[in-house]
């Protein structure tokens, strides 16, 4: 037995000291600095297009900018009013198609389909159209509407842009929705909800950021896409009249159209449409993030 007069026995005391020269404190110093060359790199070619497109678009930003059509070739002033509101109208139409299509799609893979064959031949098709060429969609569209319209038109270009949001929105819901904890899925079971009160009323709502983050890589998608539109929409001079089976202009083919012109206000044009279908999606990326952080700080 032990005494309070006996001597205890010495413990080795741990060093807490910070040495610089030490080995590992060098090698995690020098892998830190090249983490954060690497991500300056990766982030270098997205700041020198901002960088480039302000510089060399931002001297035609005005208010007539957005309320004049555009000019004809060898004219100048104008503006892009009428392919923003025709952008506007294309990814409306594309949005009003796919947006019901794609969730309700990825409700039936997460809730009532799971592993059946057809969620399998489902979910397959969806990623091989996830990787699609953007082409092949505008010749569907070409085929299967314009075809049979006979002509151009807006909405031949909404349904070329509703093939390639789609799977966008399907898979990016599916998993939203099956990161829902089962425990609240059991426990509105439990209460008596059926089982569609429990899927609109419990597992939409709870997985509505996912959701939401899904709509809008598809809209930023289907906004910059052009060869669809070639296709479909083709472009028009004049202002969107409400008739959808008429050709529309957007800025996606605005862009391609003036940015190969030889008349120098053309291509200041093309700039300033590049700078304004950027910093739409942009505005669109960050009112996302805002509609996602808000259920969680409530």
């Amino acid at each position: 037995m032990i005494t309070d007069s006996e001597p205890h026995a010495s413990k080795p005391v741990l060093s807490l000291s910070y040495s610089v020269t030490n080995f590992r404190t060098l090698m995690d110093r020098a892998l830190t600095m090249f983490a954060i060359l690497l991500s300056l790199a990766a982030l270098f070619p997205l700041f020198s297009v901002l960088y480039m497109l302000i510089v060399r678009g931002g001297a035609l930003i005005s208010p007539s900018l957005f309320s004049e059509l555009t000019p004809g070739a060898g004219m100048e002033g104008g503006g892009i009013g009428n392919a923003l509101l025709g952008t506007l109208v294309v990814v409306a139409i594309a949005s009003l198609l796919s947006l019901p299509l794609g969730l309700l799609s990825a409700i039936y893979l997460a809730e009532y389909g799971t592993e059946s064959k057809a969620a399998v031949v489902v979910r397959f098709a969806g990623k091989v159209l996830t990787g699609m060429p953007s082409i092949l969609a505008g010749v569907f569209a070409y085929a299967a509407v314009v075809v049979t319209l006979g002509s151009f038109s807006a909405l031949a270009g909404g349904v070329a842009m509703a093939v390639l949001m789609v799977p966008t929105v399907m898979l990016t819901a599916e998993q939203a929705l099956l990161a829902v904890p089962s425990k609240m899925k059991m426990a509105a079971l439990g209460m008596g909800a059926t089982r569609t009160q429990m899927v609109l009323r419990v597992v939409v709502p709870t997985a509505l950021p996912g959701i939401l983050t899904g709509v809008m890589l598809a809209l930023a998608r289907a906004m910059g896409e052009t060869a669809p539109l070639l296709f479909t929409a083709l472009f028009s001079d004049y202002w969107f009249e409400g008739n959808v089976r008429a050709p529309v202009a957007s800025l996606a083919v605005l862009i391609y159209n003036f940015s190969g012109s030889p008349f120098p206000h053309l291509v200041k044009l093309a700039w300033a449409a590049s700078l304004v279908l950027v910093s739409l999606v942009l505005v669109l990326n960050v009112i996302a993030q805002v509609v996602i952080k808000r259920p969680t700080e409530q």
